[in-house]
């Protein structure tokens, strides 16, 4: 038997586990509202922003400082969006990929491979395409990490638009896609945009973390603990010089995800739940609409594809992205002798890695740490993101409306349930008391069938044995 197991060939993009297929969609479907009120934010900063009645006004509240400077918090309100509200983004960004760790696809290391791989080409990839780019032109290197960045919110919100019903695989593996990005984008900050360190209080930070650990392992709860505790953690990282967001990041991985014997959800589950909302729908949106207001002119739309700097996070964007996702998970499958799921194939595949060439939230926040001193060029490179987002949006969009037939076909047999007992059929194939309570369903309606025959055939004899009731002029039957 284990025999005749090891030599089954492992399936790319298979079908989830249930419990992964009822977590990946709770997940989504608060990253997909998410995700539409991050495309209102965006929008509502581009025209705010650059209609010339209300320029004034965004430049002002943008720039506006507030916070206590005794602390060293005195801050704009665009530091206090990319610093602050970006934290809870990193935040619920940690969980998830403890999560994944633990209890998810990444505790396989086979299954872990995949997504690993396709997020390192897909990071790799656009910022060799970036630097060749920026060589051949002449341009800065700065901006190398910009377009290694995947957003999943506005990704799905792109996918809630155009309505496409992708199958759950394909969307956990751009999930994971993401998660996997979001940790190697935060190593990136950490390590390349960390110019110098007060050691002082990035020690007070690692002291508060340690707290923050021991609270947890030793059950305490109350959010009266955590959230005073997690501010003052956050406020000595960013002091320290290291991108704040790496608090929000590491108090996530901290959190306990895997379940103990009777819970129902685990802490990291539970507190997940809770704040996922709060990040999809209030800190990045925030974050998009104080990020997102650059002035667009016929001009500038046109520097986006003569300047090597953002023609490089154009290219890294959309063909960078694709290229290397799709083929990070071509090699994969290649080198591992794993076959594509049959229900998919691998134009589906380039698909989603046209997709994932979104790069919106954390690839604004690179492009003003790259270009920190330089607001003509910081705004550049905004536009080249929001312009790189919007035409791998399009293309992903045309890829995927091409097979959406198929997909429609794919997501109703996912979610059939004839039986009713709350679990789609296709998980319940090979549990007999499926097939027998399926045999009691058809044997009622069999039942039910038969019935109405005998009544429809009795209607019949009844009519025919009436004189000229319905018959011809011979009083023949009709």
């Amino acid at each position: 038997m284990s025999a005749a197991r090891s030599s089954t060939p492992r399936k790319v993009l298979g079908r989830l586990s249930l419990p992964e297929r009822t977590y990946v969609a709770d997940a989504l479907r608060t990253e997909t509202v998410g995700g539409v009120l991050l495309l209102v934010a965006a929008v509502t900063a581009l025209i705010w922003a650059n209609i010339p009645a209300l320029h004034d006004s965004y430049e002002s509240v943008s720039h506006f400082h507030f916070g206590p400077a005794t602390f060293g918090l005195h801050l704009s309100v665009v530091h206090w969006a990319a610093d602050g509200l970006l934290a809870v983004f990193f935040f619920v960004a940690g969980i998830e990929l403890k999560r994944e760790l633990v209890a998810g696809d990444l505790r396989d290391p086979k299954a872990a491979a995949l997504p690993v791989v396709a997020a390192l080409c897909g990071m790799a990839v656009p910022a060799l395409v970036y630097t060749l780019t920026n060589v051949t032109g002449g341009g800065s290197l700065q901006g190398w990490a910009v377009p290694t960045a995947t957003d999943i919110a506005f990704a799905l919100a792109v996918l809630a638009v155009i309505g496409t019903s992708l199958p759950s695989a394909l969307r956990a593996f751009l999930l994971t896609l993401a998660v996997v990005d979001d940790l190697f984008a935060i190593l990136i900050i950490a390590v390349f945009f960390t110019s110098s360190i007060d050691f002082a209080a990035l020690g007070g930070a690692v002291v508060g973390l340690a707290v923050f650990w021991l609270l947890l392992r030793k059950g305490v709860h109350g959010w009266y603990v955590y959230v005073p505790l997690a501010l003052v953690i956050w406020g000595l990282m960013y002091n320290s010089g290291v991108h704040a967001t790496i608090a929000g990041v590491a108090m996530g991985l901290m959190l306990r995800c895997h379940r103990h014997e009777g819970e129902a959800q685990s802490p990291g589950e539970r507190i997940e739940h809770l704040v996922r909302p709060l990040s999809a729908g209030l800190a990045v949106p925030l974050f998009a609409l104080f990020s997102a207001g650059v002035v667009v002119s016929g001009g500038a739309l046109g520097d986006v594809f003569t300047k090597p700097e953002t023609l490089g996070v154009v290219l890294g964007l959309v063909v960078g992205k694709a290229v290397g996702i799709f083929g990070g998970t071509w090699l994969t499958a290649r080198f591992t002798r794993a076959s594509l799921s049959g229900d998919l194939e691998w134009a589906d595949v380039f698909a989603v890695a046209a997709l994932a060439g979104i790069g919106f939230t954390v690839s604004l926040l690179i492009g003003e740490l790259a270009f920190d001193g330089d607001a003509v060029l910081t705004d550049e490179v905004k536009a080249a993101v929001l312009t790189g987002s919007l035409i791998a949006a399009t293309l992903a969009t045309v890829l995927l409306k091409i097979r959406n037939a198929k997909y429609r076909r794919l997501c109703e047999a996912e979610e059939r349930d004839e039986d009713a007992d709350g679990i789609p059929d296709i998980y319940e194939e090979d549990d007999p008391a499926y097939h027998l309570r399926m045999a009691a369903i058809y044997d009622k309606k069999a039942a039910e069938h038969r019935r109405i025959a005998e009544e429809k055939a009795a209607e019949r004899r009844a009519v025919a044995q009436v004189p000229g009731g319905a018959g011809d002029e011979d009083g023949r039957p009709a």
